[in-house]
């Protein structure tokens, strides 16, 4: 017979390893599905992202066409659907036409927005024929800043013409004889903000998108347009003012409008850094409450989605203005406390799958970017492996899960759990994915997880990204300190769920089978 003692201690052994979590999952509660356009990215003409990035003339890494091969290859690791480009803030002083025909009679611009120069040798025809090379899905932003209606209509016309025109003989003459279709298209870029090129007030960009809107769709009505939202979230700005007036006033013509949020872990507080999915999660849910408003009253209201289209982190390559910030060329290093940020973001995106249908990390090559490159090759930063993770989960449908969790309160934030969650169901492999974000960093978390319905098998892949050093970074030829680790385990099945344990500052995937 066991003595007190050693009865107390097997006690106080089991209650460690009770659940103090659970995640409870119902198919039929379901939010939406996960677009691929969520896991969409970015290029702006900025720093080394387009030139040394995804395009380098003559360099021995690149193909025929000057697109280097071996950033095109983690490209497609990373699972992009989606590319912007030009900006940005470039795109508010560009002029595309400076960079079509003979690239040796393209003229060099100066650069606004970053303070550079333009070669202009990496314009529209090039931009598309990259996305061709990829099969991405071509985003392209007009200038709402300095730029006018009728270039914003001539750059439809150059695109997507089939009849003989103008611009459309200018596509073929230039090697393009079929239209590229270019089907999604942004009104302009962060004009709300007072560092914005051509920078307007909601009225005033409301009246410029509106027949901009109207000119593009004259040239091909099956296009897709993005309001530019509000990007200014300073105390003294009115974000919600300017999205409502844009909202109300351009409703009957945009499909999506615009967010943009860069975080950054200042203070060096990690669970204060990861406790900004309160941002992200009201900015969504804000901006969809203004959606609603502006379809209200509406017979047949146009359906109008949120373009996520810049998130990152972002805070260490800024300076104090927007010149002093391209001077840095925004060549941030990642650490593995920013690999976690990223399954924040896109917990929060997927819990929104129902309005969030387009998001865009910015960018894709050496500006804020999950790959960086030298002349020699290229390395992968901690970011990179799990946006390349979630974007396997695209097209499976997001289930609003009950989950409960230990909570903390972040200084100056409202109380929230410790667990940052978000589940989809992939009904052709009859599997559910959970994504697991534990952003305490010193406490393992135990965790009921259930189903409603259908009974689990006790077998299950993980994906986990756990490492101890939260400044973890990665460089040249030392890229494999911040990896994912899979495996396969065997759960103890009761009452159709099961116990697992999600160590501290860690993100997990498991990958759970339906039978």
């Amino acid at each position: 017979m066991k003595s007190l003692a050693a009865l107390l201690l097997t006690a106080s052994a089991l209650l460690a390893q009770a659940p103090q979590a659970r995640i409870k999952i119902d198919t039929d509660r379901t939010v939406g599905e996960v677009h691929p356009y969520v896991f969409g990215n970015f290029a702006e003409h900025l720093g080394r992202c387009i030139y040394g990035g995804i395009y380098e003339e003559g360099s021995p890494l690149s193909d025929k066409d000057g697109y280097r091969k071996d950033v095109m290859e983690a490209t497609r690791q990373l699972g992009v659907t989606l590319l912007r480009w030009p900006g940005g803030n470039f795109a508010s002083g560009y002029n595309w036409k400076d960079g079509i025909g003979p690239k040796n009679q393209r003229p060099a611009r100066p650069d606004h927005a970053w303070g550079d120069i333009d070669s202009n040798r990496f314009g529209t025809d090039e931009f598309l024929q990259y996305c061709e090379k990829l099969n991405i899905t071509p985003y392209i932003c007009i200038n709402a800043g300095y730029g006018t209606v009728n270039e914003a209509r001539e750059w439809v016309e150059y695109t997507n013409e089939a009849r003989s025109t103008y611009w459309a003989d200018q596509r073929r003459k230039n090697g393009h004889d079929k239209p590229y279709n270019v089907k999604i298209w942004g009104l302009g870029n962060e004009i709300d903000g007072p560092w914005q090129l051509g920078h307007k007030n909601a009225e005033d960009y409301s009246k410029f998108a509106l027949e901009a809107a109207k000119a593009m769709r004259r040239v091909d009505d099956s296009i897709k347009l993005i309001a530019s939202g509000s990007s200014n979230f300073g105390p003294n700005s009115d974000w919600i003012g300017w999205n409502r007036t844009v909202l109300q006033n351009l409703r009957s013509e945009i499909d999506y409008i615009s967010l943009h949020t860069y975080i950054g872990n200042r203070d060096n507080n990690f669970e204060n850094f990861l406790a900004v999915s309160q941002d992200v999660d009201q900015r969504i849910e804000v901006v969809d409450g203004l959606i609603k408003a502006a379809q209200a009253g509406q017979r047949n209201p146009r359906p109008i989605y949120i373009a996520y289209d810049e998130w990152n982190v972002w805070y260490r390559a800024r300076g104090g203005s927007e010149f002093a910030t391209g001077a840095t060329r925004l060549e941030e290093r990642y650490n593995y406390e920013d690999a976690l940020a990223m399954g924040m973001f896109l917990n929060s995106f997927i819990r929104h799958a129902g309005v969030v249908k387009m998001a865009n990390l910015a960018q894709l090559v050496n500006v804020i970017a999950p790959i960086f490159t030298n002349k020699q090759g290229l390395f992968l930063q901690p970011i990179f492996f799990p946006i390349a993770e979630y974007a396997k989960q695209r097209n499976n449908m997001a289930i609003d899960a009950l989950v409960t969790s230990p909570t903390y309160k972040p200084q100056g934030r409202q109380a929230l759990g410790y667990l940052d969650v978000s589940v989809t169901h992939n009904k052709g492999e009859n599997a559910l994915y959970v994504n697991v974000l534990n952003r305490s960093q010193k406490t393992d978390i135990t965790t009921r997880i259930e189903t409603v319905e259908g009974t689990l098998n006790p077998s299950f892949a993980v994906w986990e990204l756990n490492y101890p050093d939260l400044k973890a970074t990665h460089d040249f030829g030392n890229d494999k300190k911040v990896q994912p680790k899979t495996s396969t385990v065997t759960a103890m099945l009761e009452r159709n769920g099961f116990s697992y344990t999600f160590p501290k500052a860690s993100l997990t995937i498991l990958k759970l089978k339906l039978q």
